[in-house]
């Protein structure tokens, strides 16, 4: 328990600082382009994370596995460039897509705010976080994913404020995540080729996680997609609205993913004798943060929200409620897949239920969207975590069963 909770303390400190920093960003963004021009600035980060999670493909479910199980540097290192070579030729087909859709999504008057908030955010997926999270070592995630970000951000709050340009936050980011992955590069895959040569063998890596990246971008998807519909289909006021509730949602969401990552590999490890309990403390844990996260939502979020966005926008209560259903489900399901089902192989079962749940949300997204209700935007993404969430807690519960037969039976 000692482990897990200073796991848990590395893995929460160090991921609230990198996501806490551009949040200090907002205000000065908001009072660039305004209250008409807010909503268009978040959907190109809601964009920008999907294109994260695409570059990202498996590697940030499968990859804490493979490090994990790695028992020597060399194999870690082989890890890590396998992932490095399939993320940089996904990263050709990527970037371009997210950025023409953040463009054809904003207002007009705000595309390029829009593409470059886009850009900014899809770099996240080149991070080695995955890998420091395989290590248990939360002090690396901090060397390598949070400091960058927060010195990039510090840097870049000076410069909008001279310039007013919001490209310019891009350009910081870039050059902070290239001389990270640099710096990691030589201490942990010294030696090694970056560019995916020859190609097949970066090809054979992205189809032997096609189940594992399909239910990540599978969830992604409508996860990712409130934001944009709203801008896309209902007023400047009502996006912007639904679009600073997405905003707080998206900054609760670190605390699911410190949980989990802290739970993860403590849950998993080999040789352990109360791992039937570890398991039961991993999913009460996230089911009392999914309740809290409910709670807090409703009750903080629209006042925390005015002075965000410096009172160009703030969500309603309705909008904050559905955004915290969302947020149960979300971290309620997370142990369920994250723990129980992906080691025991049921990516399949996983990416089906996904895909039937995020079918199920967009489809409801789409008609509020085109019926003018922005709030019910936000209940279709909620309607989507609730199915998959109970579609998989069935197949989890069983798979809890059989385990504990097998340990008898031993």
């Amino acid at each position: 328990m000692k482990t897990v909770l200073l796991r848990l303390s590395g893995f929460t400190v160090f991921p609230l600082l990198s996501l806490i920093t551009p949040f200090l960003l907002l205000p000065i963004v908001s009072s660039i382009v305004g209250g008409d021009g807010v909503s268009s600035v978040i959907s190109g980060q809601a964009i920008g994370t999907f294109a994260a999670t695409a570059l990202m493909w498996g590697w940030n479910v499968d990859g804490p596995v493979a490090i994990a199980r790695a028992t020597t540097p060399d194999e870690r290192a082989t890890v890590y460039l396998r992932s490095v070579r399939t993320r940089i030729v996904l990263m050709v087909f990527a970037l371009p897509i997210a950025s023409v859709v953040a463009a054809f999504v904003a207002v007009p008057e705000f595309r390029v705010e829009a593409v470059s908030m886009t850009l900014a955010t899809a770099l996240v997926g080149m991070s080695p976080a995955w890998f420091c999270i395989g290590l248990g070592q939360p002090k690396l995630l901090a060397y390598y994913d949070t400091i960058p970000r927060f010195a990039a951000t510090l840097v870049a709050v000076p410069l909008l404020l001279a310039t007013h340009q919001v490209w310019s936050y891009t350009l910081v980011l870039a050059a902070a995540t290239v001389i990270s992955l640099v710096l990691f590069h030589r201490r942990f895959s010294a030696g090694g080729v970056w560019l995916p040569r020859p190609l097949g063998a970066a090809l054979r890596d992205l189809r032997s996680q096609r189940h594992t990246a399909g239910i990540s971008m599978a969830g992604s998807a409508y996860a990712s997609t409130p934001a944009p519909i709203a801008t896309a289909t209902t007023s400047p006021l009502a996006s912007g609205s639904l679009s600073t509730a997405d905003t707080l949602y998206r900054f609760g969401l670190f605390t699911v993913v410190a949980l989990g990552n802290a739970f993860q590999s403590w849950t998993i490890e080999p040789g352990i004798a109360n791992r039937r309990q570890r398991h039961a403390f991993a999913l009460w844990s996230h089911i009392g943060l999914g309740g809290a996260g409910l709670v807090i939502l409703v009750l903080a979020g629209p006042w925390v929200s005015e002075i965000l966005f410096a009172g160009q926008a703030s969500a309603t209560v309705e909008v904050c409620l559905y955004y915290g259903i969302a947020f149960f489900f979300l971290s309620a399901g997370t142990p369920l897949m994250r723990n129980i089902l992906i080691p025991a192989g049921r990516q399949r079962l996983i990416l089906r239920w996904t895909l039937i749940s995020a079918v199920l949300g967009i489809a409801a997204m789409l008609l509020a969207g085109l019926s003018g209700h922005a709030p019910l935007i936000a209940l279709g993404m909620a309607l989507s975590e609730a199915v998959l969430c109970m579609a998989l807690a069935i197949p989890a519960f069983r798979e809890l069963r059989r385990e504990k037969g097998e340990n008898h039976a031993l």
